[in-house]
């Protein structure tokens, strides 16, 4: 992917810096994008660490002002944008449907599922223009099932992966691919977090994977860069679990 540039939204930590290291050490360069600032600017202090070439960009998936001003922004400083991967998304705290308030399905489905789609948007209509592209989509085994407690998460990861594939379809045409990956339970700081408060919810999780083990965030990174490359140049509108089986019975 030499000579290349793209962007990974939400890569101050977790699945997002994994694949910012990943999409750098694969030659590209890459716009760094997150909400927390030293998160991010530690990411691109990480790649070029590596020999890798990134920049950071403040921005709030959320806002299309700030996505619009995002996919400009990477044109400016390197001159294309060949690849994207739309990391960003957000949780809301544990409760059934019954209690579950308006304003938390309102934050989560602002960043997971509408921040998702204003990232397309205007990535997509870059890539028109420009004749072509991939990209990679972060939803969830959440959205290829479903978790107690979790509805405003599960609904728009779910979100996710209907509008990936329908932008694989509507943009076929164009030369441009777009795939998911859906993580399922992965080492990130989040999850570890939860192995320290809830360790028997943790480990009954655990338990359900036939690979017997959380998956790596670089796990996650290599299948994202894998899916954006030439070897992947004929899978579009795939939602690839990368779970360790969790999903496969």
């Amino acid at each position: 992917m030499n000579g290349l540039a793209g962007i990974v939204t939400a890569a101050g930590n977790g699945i997002g810096r994994a694949s910012a290291l990943a999409f750098a050490a694969s030659g590209t360069a890459v716009l760094v994008t997150d909400v927390d600032d030293s998160a991010g600017s530690a990411t691109v202090e990480l790649v070029r660490a590596e020999g890798g070439e990134a920049s950071f960009l403040h921005v709030d998936v959320s806002d299309e002002e700030q996505v619009a001003s995002m996919v400009a922004t990477c044109i400016e400083r390197y001159g294309r944008l060949d690849w994207a991967h739309n990391n960003a998304a957000m949780g809301a705290a544990p409760a059934p449907i019954t209690e579950q308030r308006r304003s938390s399905w309102e934050r989560v489905l602002g960043v997971t599922l509408i921040g998702t789609m204003l990232c397309l948007k205007h990535e997509l209509l870059h890539m028109q223009r420009g004749g072509g592209g991939a990209i990679v989509n972060t939803a969830s085994t959440a959205g290829l099932g479903a978790l107690v407690d979790q509805s405003p998460y599960v609904s728009a990861k779910w979100g996710v992966v209907g509008l990936t594939k329908t932008a694989a379809l509507e943009n076929a045409s164009f030369g441009i691919r777009v795939n998911a990956i859906c993580p399922g339970m992965t080492s990130t700081g989040a999850v570890q977090h939860w192995a320290t408060t809830d360790p028997v919810g943790h480990d009954a999780m655990l338990a359900r994977i036939p690979l017997g083990s959380p998956a790596d965030p670089a796990d996650q990174a290599a299948a994202a860069v894998w899916l954006c490359s030439d070897a992947a140049r004929h899978v579009t509108g795939v939602a690839l679990a990368i779970d360790g089986g969790l999903t496969a019975g």
